[in-house]
């Protein structure tokens, strides 16, 4: 009988091929079909010949570069230890999945305007599904790479906890004020020496310590309260995987408004949409990923959403485009910012 390890192993690959093969056949299919209807003949020679070669491409893709990658980081597990703050198999699927998807999803509008010569035969909004599907087939196999290092059975609790109960600011002084009391107010030999140490640390301003009672969380007795706020590491992935994307979906989903994919405006928004999904290639520890997420997201989208506000007017939420500023200005100040002489004295509120 097999075991569990195997069902499970077996289960996740058979789950990832699918979310790899699936999104490039269906936006070829749409291909084909646009270009059918734009030939206004009723046999489906060009039909079938899109199709076939949309199969062939995802055989070839799987034979030569999945199937062998996957053989190899399964057997050599040196080589995969080697392999630090990137994800091979997402990258696979961005390069070989998404950008063919969503360059034929620019391709199908492209086609019906070129052969019809106007933008009158399109129709009034794009249809949702093969985006969506693209973009959930991609969560997918991010959900299932992360959840491999976890069982399926039993509890599994979350390994950092985020309601933290209590939370402080410690002033520290820093050596210009330690300098200026000791000149004021000499002290002994002691603080003289405390104040050499902390020379060679940090000058911070603040640091995080127990000393200040914070927000208090509550706990539990009744037994139907203690069972609703149970967390599990494994469900989370599955909740911050799709939250963390609802940026980049909004941007595609702005794709599909008339006013944008009959004119230019199509372009910019599916080339930094597939930008920002660049990020799903590094490993979700990966110091550089905090930084990435304001390069390869948040300023570029604030550019083309106050573009798209000033050209085209609310066709893209307000909200979105105030996520993007504060997240990038919450950014540079807190990481940057505070890290400047100006910014280095704060009061706790």
């Amino acid at each position: 009988m097999a075991s569990g390890r195997l069902i499970k192993l077996v289960f996740f690959e058979l789950l990832e091929f699918v979310a790899f093969s699936l999104p490039t056949l269906v936006i070829m299919e749409q291909f084909a079909s646009a270009y059918q209807r734009t030939r206004n003949v009723a046999e489906k020679t060009h039909y079938w010949l899109i199709v076939s070669c949309s199969i062939a491409y995802v055989a070839s893709v799987t034979l030569l570069i999945w199937v062998p990658v996957k053989v190899l980081l399964y057997k050599k597990h040196h080589l995969r230890k080697k392999i630090k703050g990137w994800r091979p198999v997402m990258m696979m699927c961005i390069v070989l999945t998404t950008l063919p998807s969503f360059s034929f999803s620019i391709a199908v509008t492209e086609v019906q305007k070129n052969i019809n010569g106007s933008t009158d035969v399109l129709a009034d909004t794009l249809p949702d599904l093969p985006v969506s599907l693209v973009l959930t087939s991609l969560i997918v196999v991010d959900i299932i790479e992360k959840l491999r290092i976890y069982p399926l059975k039993g509890s599994q609790k979350c390994s950092e906890d985020r309601h933290i109960h209590t939370s402080t600011l410690q002033q520290i002084t820093t050596v210009t004020e330690q300098v200026r009391q000791k000149e004021e107010n000499p002290a002994p030999r002691q603080a003289a020496s405390r104040t050499e140490l902390s020379q060679h640390g940090e000058a911070t301003t603040w640091s995080l310590a127990p000393v200040l009672a914070g927000p208090v969380e509550p706990s539990f007795d009744s037994e139907i309260l203690r069972t609703m706020s149970r967390r599990d590491v494994r469900a989370e992935i599955f909740l911050w995987s799709f939250i963390l994307w609802f940026d980049t979906v909004e941007m595609v989903r702005i794709a599909g408004h008339s006013a944008v994919y009959k004119s230019g405006w199509l372009y910019p928004v599916y080339i930094f949409s597939f930008i920002s999904l660049l990020r799903i290639i590094f490993t979700p520890q990966n110091p550089l990923l905090n930084s990435l997420d304001i390069l390869l997201q948040d300023l570029p989208f604030i550019f083309v959403r106050l573009s798209l506000l000033i050209v085209l007017g609310t066709i893209t939420p307000v909200l979105g485009l105030c996520k993007n500023v504060l997240v990038t200005l919450s950014y540079i100040y807190f990481n940057y910012l505070t890290k400047q002489e100006v910014f280095s004295t704060f009061q706790t509120s």
